[in-house]
């Protein structure tokens, strides 16, 4: 139910990003979905990668600082209201959402999800009837 994603601090620089999705590549890890956060001195690339593991061990070995995290992914229509629908039950719930970013595929839309408590957000999705993706779904995408 959950999957892991790296958060990988990056320095706020040009090249920073750049260095990171190539040293992936050269190991043969697909990057699914990504975000970046940002401030003055550093930025966070938050990743979905087809190999977690490896990918952490290959870029901690660089000198990066990265940490692994469970997340959600889950599956919606990519239509007007999907997501609008599936957050309210999860307001409804009282989640605190940390963060999501979501990536389309199509007909539907993936989304990646962290809140502060992991378990009731899965049981919430679960029980309205939301397509929660596995790990091997997610890494395959």
């Amino acid at each position: 139910m959950f999957t892991k994603q790296l958060s990988v601090f990056l320095e706020n620089k040009s090249g920073s990003l750049s260095d990171v999705t190539e040293i992936l590549a050269g190991i043969g890890i697909n990057l699914v979905a990504m975000c970046v956060a940002d401030s003055s001195d550093y930025g966070i690339l938050r990743c979905v990668v087809s190999d977690p593991k490896r990918a952490a061990s290959e870029l901690r070995e660089r000198g990066y600082a990265v940490k692994m995290t469970d997340v959600i992914g889950f599956s919606m229509t990519n239509e007007s209201g999907s997501m609008a629908a599936i957050l309210k039950h999860l307001s409804d719930a009282g989640a605190t959402i940390e963060y999501i970013y979501s990536f389309n595929n199509g007909q539907r839309a993936n989304v990646i999800i962290r809140t502060v408590d992991m378990d009731a957000c899965a049981r919430v999705l679960q029980e309205n009837h939301v397509r929660l993706l596995s790990e091997a779904e997610l890494y395959s995408l």
